[in-house]
């Protein structure tokens, strides 16, 4: 995921001379190439979340596109007051890029944990969340970025993910049929990093009795698209790497409960049990319910 988000920022930068990287003193081993092709538009803000937010807002202020990039937890609470102040009421197109979300990072202690970073982010008037499943969904949801001067949070995986698409979707923010079963009444809809093993999940619970949805793009923004598709289904789960508290199964019944639908929900997730926990991802996640 990390080297797909590069390769496109990179190659959005060849065209545009206003597209900027600022980093938390981390990325090393990713962000190399940028920084060698374009050095003036390369800052390192160092162990400083709230300046580099600051930095970034000032410089969307002057017409730039800033991507900021660190670990999950890092730019998100430790600076959530600089991307509502500065950024977010602006509506500036500053795109906050994580890597680690989830428990990626579990064995490093909980202050690497991002577990209730979707519910900060999407408290926020004016952001975008966009949580890609695999590396095409990544590159999908650059293109949208970059087409639009708002704020984003790019959240991702630390690496490895395997590809589950095998084409560009096309309208990535109206959500991806990943698989249909015909004359299903059940869905399930995946965000994140975590679409494969969603996949694998339905494949040894559902089998064939199940569609299953990835929705990288999310938020109060495309509403009206997924209460057209939950309207067609009597049972929904929803599957994320995020505290089950505020994240995006409870956005979806949000959504149900706001426009009158009468569904079945079930939110696998993480649970409170592992808030405080320091553990590898793995045993974190069979601690909680999400498998």
């Amino acid at each position: 995921m990390r080297n797909a988000f590069m390769d496109e920022l990179i190659t959005s930068a060849r065209a545009r001379d206003n597209i900027v990287l600022i980093i938390g003193d981390l990325g090393y081993s990713v962000i190399e190439p940028f920084a060698d092709e374009f050095p003036d538009r390369f800052f390192n803000a160092g162990i400083a979340e709230q300046n580099m937010m600051g930095m970034a807002a000032g410089m969307a202020s002057e017409g730039m596109q800033v991507f900021t990039y660190s670990i999950g937890n890092f730019p998100t609470w430790r600076c959530a007051e600089q991307i509502r102040n500065d950024v977010d009421y602006h509506n500036l197109p500053v795109t906050n890029v994580v890597v680690g979300g989830g428990v990626t990072y579990g064995s490093l202690g909980y202050s690497h944990h991002a577990i209730q970073d979707y519910a900060l982010m999407r408290s926020l008037p004016n952001m975008t969340i966009a949580a890609p499943g695999d590396p095409i969904e990544v590159r999908a949801c650059m293109k949208l970025i970059l087409k639009n001067k708002k704020p984003f949070y790019l959240r991702m995986r630390k690496g490895g993910e395997k590809e589950v698409h095998q084409d560009m979707p096309e309208l990535i923010e109206e959500g991806i049929l990943v698989k249909q079963c015909k004359g299903s009444k059940q869905i399930v809809i995946s965000t994140g990093g975590d679409l494969n093993k969603t996949i694998s999940w339905c494949d040894e619970n559902l089998k064939d009795k199940s569609d299953i949805y990835s929705f990288p793009i999310w938020g109060a923004k495309n509403i009206d698209y997924i209460t057209k598709i939950l309207k067609k289904y009597d049972t929904i789960i929803t599957y994320e790497d995020h505290l089950d508290i505020g994240g995006f199964g409870s956005w979806v019944g949000e959504i149900c409960v706001e426009n009158g639908l009468n569904k079945k929900l079930t939110t696998l997730s993480l649970t409170q049990e592992i808030c405080g926990v320091v553990a590898s991802q793995e045993t974190l996640h069979n601690i909680s319910r999400i498998k």
